[in-house]
């Protein structure tokens, strides 16, 4: 089973002493590497001292023999090597010192041994032991000799392993106090996140104004705190958008329910004419339309914010679908005699879905109809707006809209009048719908007014990639 700390805390601290003790294994041995080569190379300096001393005290015997003497007899003895070979070129053992006990250096020397630099190697005795060996080529009197001397490498290895038993020992206690330390340091450093999730238990729907506690907004957990925080925000400001959308839809669905039930109420206490009974019949209807209205705005709405909508595009010059919308709210201009007046180049094409771009534009012009003066005119322009775009512009003689209004005319539900009179009609859904429409085509709307002015609404939207082909078609028709 593969073993994995539960917690970040755990982890860090898991890691922090694994990479710690490759660290001071990787030092360890490179430690060691250097002190046995320094070691060795103190010790091959000795050898080769050696050798030069061995050399000065070479004597010749006769019948060929060589022996050992100092130069001066009074002297304390030389340092010298642990064994001692010499050879004569023919492979005639002229000399063993008796630390060897009869064990060899290697058997009779070969014909290049010793005629280059006395170079120190390594080499093992029969019974096991490995020595340090340098060769020379000497001349005793008239006599050539090939000297061997060599060094045990015991006490060499016996110190390098006192060393290394130093650091085994030192090695777990050095982890052991890493890994205290490497914890303590995780949970110092780890200690916001608990709190901030101590906090973040608490937040529930009904307390999403409360915001997490950052000690330092420059460092990496300060900017978790604060992008949380600002996560919250939008949730809240979600949240609330959400609460009012609740209680406005429920304001609009109940008024035309209570008018309805109030309408027939009366009608059902006293006996009626059919004429009156048909008024009745016609203001329930008028409300039932009302009613159908905003459900199906509610559901329009609803299906943009869960993306459900798939657009049927189609290159449309800009100008045809304004007409197109002017012609279903022609019958409301009629009545308080207003002029639509549209104009602009069929050149200029959008790719779209003819349904939603169109009931976009009627939601502007119906607007525009509603807070128009009778007898007025409402202009709409279709023109180039530069950089691959294309701007529908509405222009109303109406009102106009306060500046402190301004930024919420595109909210649901939103009414300019305080009293939410329903002289009008309409719930405050239409530029909502409006503003989606334009957005899901990769469009932008935004508003131009000032009070006892009128309103201009500009749409701008991005003009389809075969616009000249599209453009060449619509001026044909």
């Amino acid at each position: 089973m593969r073993f994995r700390p539960r917690n970040v805390r755990s982890r860090l601290t898991l890691w922090y002493v694994l990479v710690l003790a490759s660290l001071l294994a990787l030092y360890a041995g490179v430690a060691s590497l250097f002190l046995f080569l320094s070691l060795r190379e103190d010790f091959d300096q000795n050898l080769l001292g050696d050798v030069e001393t061995v050399e000065g005290m070479l004597a010749k015997e006769p019948h060929r023999g060589v022996s050992l003497h100092s130069r001066h007899p009074d002297a304390p003895e030389p340092r010298i090597g642990h064994f001692i070979e010499v050879w004569s070129p023919e492979g005639l053992l002229l000399y063993r010192s008796a630390a060897l006990q009869d064990q060899i250096l290697g058997g009779p020397p070969g014909p290049d041994e010793g005629l280059h630099d006395a170079a120190p190697s390594t080499t093992r005795l029969p019974n096991g032991t490995r020595v340090r060996l340098a060769s020379s080529v000497y001349h005793v009197e008239d006599q050539r000799v090939v000297l061997r001397v060599a060094y045990s490498e015991e006490g060499l290895w016996r110190e390098l392993g006192e060393f290394g038993e130093v650091l085994l020992l030192g090695f777990p206690i050095a982890v052991l106090l890493a890994g205290f330390g490497g914890y303590a340091l995780a949970r110092k450093a780890l200690a916001p996140i608990d709190s901030m999730a101590t906090q973040a238990k608490k937040i529930s729907a009904e307390r999403l104004s409360d915001r997490l506690s950052i000690e330092n907004p420059e460092d990496e957990l300060g900017k978790l705190g604060t992008v949380f925080n600002d996560m919250l925000g939008r949730l809240q400001a979600a949240f609330d958008q959400l609460r009012r959308f609740t209680a406005d839809a429920s304001h609009e669905l109940r008024t035309p329910l209570t008018a309805i039930r109030s309408v027939g109420e009366v009608a059902l206490q006293d006996q009626r004419s059919p004429a009156e009974y048909r008024d009745v019949i016609g203001s329930m209807l008028e409300e039932v339309d009302r009613l159908t209205r905003l459900a199906e705005s509610l559901l329009a709405l609803s299906r943009a914010d869960a993306g459900h909508v798939q657009l049927q595009r189609e290159d449309i010059p800009l100008v045809h679908l304004a007409r197109e919308a002017s012609s279903v709210v022609e019958v409301l201009a009629e009545e308080k005699r207003q002029q639509i007046d549209i104009q602009g180049d069929a050149n200029l094409v959008v790719s779209a879905d003819r349904l939603i771009l169109r009931q976009a534009i009627v939601n502007l012009l119906d607007n525009a109809i509603k807070y128009s003066p009778p007898g007025s005119q409402i202009a709409v322009r279709v023109q180039s707006g530069g950089n691959q775009q294309v701007l529908l512009v509405v222009i109303d003689q109406g009102p106009g809209i306060p500046s402190e209004y301004q930024p919420h005319v595109f909210d649901r539900f939103f009414r300019v009048d305080k009293a939410r009179t329903r002289e009008w009609g309409g719930a405050g859904l239409g530029l909502s719908i409006t503003r989606w429409a334009v957005e899901v085509h990769g469009g932008e709307i935004t508003l131009e007014s000032e009070e006892g002015k009128g309103s201009t609404f500009r749409v701008s939207l991005p003009l389809a990639k075969d616009s000249s082909t599209s453009s060449s078609k619509g001026g044909s028709q």
